[in-house]
């Protein structure tokens, strides 16, 4: 649901300078010049830690700002949603990551900071649903993307316990290491009608919106304003087999795979011993979570 124009004089930028391979500094530098030209007050804060730059991000909403607006990836719109999710202060994007596929979703200008500072200046929001998952702990962690566990988390979880190569290479190493590793993972999938899955599965990815990864349509008929989760779960397969079929994530094509099995609902819990989840690419707790949809949970500004 797309609203009409609000007023924005008065925001506060977070930014990771790391993200983008570095190019964030940058984008966030160009981004609050051109919002100070517009006549925005701007507020530039830098969280020297993930906890912080949400801690951040909750005092600029108690604080009355007209918007809180995120300079960097979608690890970075996932710290900011922590934030804002439920509130009616909305969130502004600069895209300035490696994968920004919120960024993608929504139209919203990539590489192009003073383009999509123009955005934030408009003040046109739409009201878009959120991913809320409770974890182990009882713990609640909003996303707005695609949660991922199986395969992918497994990756994830590698890259992160590697000190070299840096960058994208460390991640392409992981994935080399972990396709190697390649086994069957057996899952218990509940959805909220009833509904018991249990099966050996290589990924199981959760969709508020259609991509993660750089652009990998792994739920290409995600809405993310229907109140409903998309839910792609990829079978066991033989490495050959996998290696073939991975490619055809890309495009959305693998749906049409009998090994995929597709299922759409307002809320899951996933098990599956020794896996984690992570979500925006960021580690979100180990199996089991329950995910549900949260409905009108975030006004996002849109061109």
């Amino acid at each position: 649901m797309t609203g009409g124009p609000r007023a924005v004089r008065r925001v506060a930028v977070l930014a990771n300078p790391a993200a983008g391979a570095g190019h964030a500094g940058a984008a966030a530098g160009r981004a609050v010049a051109r919002l100070r030209a517009l006549g925005v007050d701007v507020e530039p804060h830098a969280g020297r830690s993930a906890a912080d730059a949400v801690r951040r991000a909750r005092e600029a909403v108690a604080d009355g700002v007209d918007a809180v607006v995120v300079v960097g990836g979608d690890g970075m719109i996932n710290l900011a949603l922590q934030a804002v999710a439920g509130t009616a202060v909305p969130l502004g994007v600069v895209p300035a990551g490696t994968g920004n596929d919120h960024a993608r979703e929504y139209g919203l200008p990539r590489d192009a900071p003073e383009a999509a500072a123009d955005v934030v200046a408009a003040g046109r929001t739409r009201t878009v649903d959120l991913g809320r998952i409770t974890g182990p702990d009882g713990a609640n962690r909003w996303f707005g993307s695609v949660l991922a566990t199986g395969f992918d988390s497994l990756v994830s979880d590698r890259a992160n316990r590697l000190r070299w190569p840096r960058g994208r290479m460390r991640y392409n190493l992981a994935i080399l290491a972990e396709f190697a590793n390649l086994r069957p993972l057996p899952f218990r999938i509940t959805l909220a009608d009833g509904t018991v899955i249990e099966r050996d599965l290589t990924l199981a990815a959760v969709g508020n919106t259609r991509s993660y990864g750089g652009g990998m349509l792994v739920c290409p008929a995600a809405v993310p304003d229907d109140g409903l989760l998309d839910v792609t779960l990829v079978a066991a397969m033989p490495r050959l087999r996998i290696a073939r079929f991975f490619p055809t994530i890309f495009k959305g094509t693998h749906i049409r795979h009998p090994e995929v099995a597709t299922h759409r609902t307002s809320s899951l819990r996933i098990e599956s011993p020794g896996i984690t989840s992570y979500a925006d690419g960021e580690f979100i707790a180990p199996l089991p979570i329950d995910v549900t949809a949260v409905p009108n949970a975030l006004h996002l500004l849109v061109p």
